[in-house]
């Protein structure tokens, strides 16, 4: 009898830790697809830094990249002020930053379940009830005696759910990616913040310089419609030199107030990407500056390196992660859910011995399952709508990626071309200034009409005015070449 008993206890405490093994191993365990990161082939070089190599004005190299502060490759105090102060108190950026907040509070809400969950409770109960007083004979009720009776009440109920195919899991894990992609967001907001910021300023310092040249042309124009009109006065020249002298003279003119007011748009800008008022940063930056120039060399790294670099790779990444864990949520729906629930409490019918231990005490404690066994094609029909969703955020990072390359390879050409036109433009109105210096010679000295006097100006102006855009284009599309690159984050992640 003694080894029978021994057996069955050997036996109950063996089938104990078999359930147990069983328990643990499926508790590792989660279903759905697990995450792999996408691959993506990308090139082993850029095409583009071929031509910018070959203007030599400023060149690329394959040096690691270093771009997370590449406003100070301008040496401008100013620029480098007004990006710190963006970075501080943009109204993009703050929101960007609320998002990760809110990522990070939904990743403790998907996270809780993992825990027992325990609700306390009090319950107030009053209640009345009636008996009949049967009359002699068996007769009919001829009084009742009525009686008050109250319960007080306090427990604890507590529950637990076993997440053991893993769906609450899935659900931290793909919060987990949502907070990662909220992250990034604010990583890519600040790349574009800076390269407005960058933009703008350079736009300001463009607009001012092409007020300078026209307002030096002007002047000159001016000394030449004088020179003209005493030539008149003199009977040296007709009036048709005068009225081309003053026509050109107003045309100058008028260009003007167009390009003082972009620049003061520039201006307010500026102001609203710091988050400020539009016109406070007005005086402060009203006085002219020349266009800061652009940086002899500019690392641009492999392409292998952009996938990691880009926020919003990074981003589209984070997303698949989270599109993946998410079919598995959904596949946990076809199992069945297994939950520890138990209560303690006690009770008393006066609330002044309520905490007395002659009252009386209950409690409980049981396991229950939940097995959805018909859901009209919901369950089903759910995973394959987070199939569609994860297959659309795979095709999504790819195209992003694509663009990314698009993006390094465009501004790549774009600098490099931009760079010869500069060039061509620096030659050109180096060309047209001794022309202005020789047409005006001649016509002084009654050698040629006053039409050459007129075409040289004109084409010095345009000329000059180009050569100031395309400084200013030379810069701005070094910024876009930067913001390609992913340059701008490192020092805030």
């Amino acid at each position: 009898m003694l080894s029978v008993i021994g057996c069955s206890q050997k036996a109950r405490k063996s089938r104990l830790w078999i359930l147990a093994c069983f328990f643990i191993m499926v508790a590792g365990c989660a279903v759905g697809p697990d995450y792999h990161p996408p691959k993506t082939e990308v090139p082993s070089d850029w095409d583009g830094q071929a031509a910018v190599t070959a203007a030599q004005a400023s060149k690329t190299s394959t040096d690691p990249v270093e771009l997370v502060e590449w406003w100070q490759a301008f040496e401008d105090p100013t620029l480098t002020s007004l990006i710190e102060m963006a970075i501080r108190a943009n109204l993009d950026l703050r929101q960007a930053e609320a998002r990760i907040r809110q990522a990070r509070a939904a990743r403790v809400v998907a996270g809780a379940p993992l825990w027992p969950q325990a609700d306390a409770s009090a319950v107030y109960e009053r209640s009345q009830s009636s008996s009949a007083a049967v009359g002699p004979a068996g007769g009919t009720a001829i009084a009742t005696a009525r009686g008050v009776r109250e319960l007080f009440q306090v427990g604890l109920d507590a529950s637990w759910e076993l997440d053991i195919f893993g769906g609450t899991r899935r659900n931290l894990e793909a919060a987990t990616a949502d907070l990662r992609a909220a992250v990034e967001d604010r990583r890519d907001v600040l790349i574009t913040l800076a390269g407005d910021v960058g933009t703008n300023y350079l736009n300001l310092r463009g607009f001012q310089q092409q007020i300078a040249i026209a307002r030096k042309n002007l002047e000159a124009q001016k000394k030449t419609a004088d020179i003209t009109h005493r030539r008149f006065e003199a009977g040296f020249v007709s009036r048709l030199d005068v009225a081309n002298a003053d026509a050109q003279v107003a045309t100058t003119e008028a260009a003007i107030p167009r390009l003082e007011a972009s620049a003061r748009a520039a201006i307010y800008s500026l102001g609203v990407l710091l988050g400020r008022e539009p016109a406070v940063l007005a005086k402060e930056l009203s006085q002219a500056a020349p266009i800061p120039p652009v940086p002899p060399e500019i690392p641009v790294g492999l392409p292998s390196e952009l996938v990691r670099r880009r926020p919003d790779i990074r981003r589209a990444e984070a997303q698949v992660h989270a599109a993946t864990a998410r079919i598995g949520v959904a596949a946990a729906d076809l199992f069945p859910r297994f939950f520890l629930t138990g209560s303690v409490g006690i009770s008393s019918t006066d609330l002044n011995r309520l905490g007395n231990v002659g009252n009386s005490r209950f409690w409980s404690f049981g396991p229950s399952v939940v097995w959805p066994i018909f859901a009209g094609g919901r369950i089903r029909g759910n995973i394959e709508v987070q199939d569609a969703i994860q297959e659309q955020a795979l095709l999504a990072y790819q195209k992003t990626v694509l663009t990314a390359l698009r993006d390094v390879e465009t501004a790549l050409v774009a600098y490099a071309k931009e760079q010869e036109h500069r060039n061509s433009l620096a030659a050109a109105v180096a060309s047209n200034r001794q022309a202005v210096d020789l047409a005006m010679q001649l016509y002084v000295a009654g050698r040629t009409d006053f039409l050459n006097v007129l075409n040289a100006q004109r084409s010095l102006f345009l000329t000059e005015d180009a050569l100031t855009q395309s400084t200013l284009t030379l810069g701005t599309n070094l910024i876009a070449l930067y913001k390609a690159l992913g340059g701008g984050w490192q020092k805030e992640g």
